[in-house]
């Protein structure tokens, strides 16, 4: 959780690091203060905190360390919810969102990409799907994403990254034997809204993602993913050719003291595209470190390849470690190979 912590005369970002039991580095960067961390007296700063909050003889809630300068913030779960300026934010990126979670979520298909794995064409909702998503913290906004880039524009968009405020968690790859080699850019930042979708806006500028909608490649038989569905235990998203599976975490996942919702790239997303009679199938796992090595196990016994275990983010708790895959053949198959990885998992399934 977090709490609203007045910056009284005298005061240092070090010191009141210090005093309420977290990080210079947290404390900075979900404040959005750079070094030499300049702060002034009447200043409200969102500190993380990791104990409750306690209630004093009916009167308002108070950190009993802390004086009487702080409120406490309002965030996720179980407190009073507070949405981005969404037509403001749709308005910069120049596309409409989608809301949920209190999350404001833009997808950017690479349909400019024509990518391959030896015989099997990659549709971009299968694996290349760029995506930003907005959440309101308090008076901050943070941002989280993912840019799926080709090599020669990696170095611009960490230029323009960096230009913006912005953070980058991590680089790495998906995907194995693919062609041309694509990377993955993982990003956050905490701020203002419109500054941050300015921000992102210019991050695609420079590179070739199409920022408008392009309509499905094929529309397959209603019927088609039927018995996928049934598998899986819940109905899956139909894009084309491609049906997309989203399952949370029933575990909280946090950022500085903060619950991050699962729409914002902390939910296992498993995905199925038609591949002649048989199925392509991608995705990541979001585990903990105990979980990792039972869904490699489970994943080797199905014929599920492991193409990748990384981290996304860089100050989450408990630690998470992202597991990627994939395969090509019968979709049912791949499908109980999946789900049987799931359940090795703390995941609300269904």
């Amino acid at each position: 959780m977090s709490i609203f912590y007045t910056v009284q005369f005298g005061d240092t970002l070090s010191n009141i690091a210090l005093r309420f039991g977290t990080t210079l580095p947290g404390l900075a960067q979900i404040n959005n203060i750079f070094y030499p961390y300049p702060i002034y007296a009447g200043q409200r700063l969102i500190i993380p905190v990791e104990k409750e909050l306690q209630q004093i003889s009916g009167v308002a809630t108070h950190y009993p360390s802390a004086g009487t300068n702080y409120t406490p913030a309002i965030g996720y779960a179980g407190q009073v919810p507070i949405v981005v300026d969404q037509e403001a934010i749709e308005n910069i990126i120049g596309k409409k969102g989608t809301m949920q979670d209190d999350v404001l979520k833009f997808t950017f298909p690479r349909y400019d990409l024509k990518v391959n794995i030896g015989p099997v064409s990659i549709e971009p909702e299968l694996a290349l799907t760029s995506w930003m998503a907005f959440h309101q913290i308090g008076n901050h906004s943070m941002v989280m994403g993912d840019l799926v880039l080709l090599e020669s524009e990696i170095d611009p968009v960490i230029s323009q990254l960096i230009a913006n405020g912005l953070e980058i968690t991590a680089l790495h790859n998906h995907l194995l034997y693919e062609l041309p080699r694509i990377m993955y850019l993982h990003i956050s930042g905490i701020g203002d809204s419109i500054k941050l979708a300015q921000g992102i806006k210019n991050v695609f500028s420079v590179t070739q993602t199409p920022l408008t909608v392009h309509p499905a490649s094929q529309t397959l038989p209603q019927e088609y993913w039927n018995t996928v569905e049934g598998i899986m235990g819940k109905k899956g998203t139909r894009i084309g050719r491609v049906i997309q599976f989203s399952f949370p975490r029933a575990d909280n996942i946090k950022e500085f003291g903060l619950v991050i919702p699962p729409s914002m790239g902390i939910s296992q997303a498993i995905n199925f595209q038609v591949e002649g009679q048989k199925a392509a199938a991608t995705g990541d796992f979001v585990l903990t470190a105990n979980e990792v090595n039972p869904v490699v196990q489970t994943l080797k016994q199905y014929g599920i390849t492991v193409t990748a275990i990384h981290n996304h983010m860089l100050y989450e708790s408990p630690r998470l470690f992202f597991l990627h895959f994939g395969a090509v053949d019968n979709p049912e198959i791949l499908a109980y190979g999946l789900k049987q990885a799931l359940e090795q998992t703390n995941t609300i399934i269904g």
